[in-house]
């Protein structure tokens, strides 16, 4: 996963005409975009760290629950970030066996 935001966050400070244009199309400029950047590069130095990982997941989720709902908005199709947020739950169960047995079995 962290291979993941670290590419798109590389695409976001990269960015060709044609990745702006497409940035453009959803509302954001070339400084939103940057900081969307940002954003995923603090996300996945957090995600790496053990301690404070699980707390990077829910940013993340929210952080794609964003991009579900602005693909939504736009009329673009949300299969890429609907996979993207399974793989990461995915992941984060895996990664934590006692997020699992506390969100499916509702024990503290």
């Amino acid at each position: 996963m962290a291979f993941v935001f670290a590419g798109s966050a590389v695409g976001k400070f990269m960015a060709d005409v044609e990745a702006l244009k497409i940035a453009e199309s959803f509302g954001l400029d070339a400084t939103t975009n940057y900081a969307l950047g940002v954003l995923e590069i603090v996300a996945v130095l957090l995600f790496i760290i053990p301690r404070i990982a699980i707390l990077d997941i829910l940013l993340l989720a929210a952080y794609m629950g964003g991009a579900i709902a602005t693909h939504l908005e736009h009329g673009e199709s949300v299969l890429i970030p609907c996979v993207i947020q399974a793989v990461l739950w995915a992941v984060a169960l895996y990664r934590f066996p006692e997020l699992g047995t506390r969100l499916l079995k509702g024990k503290p």
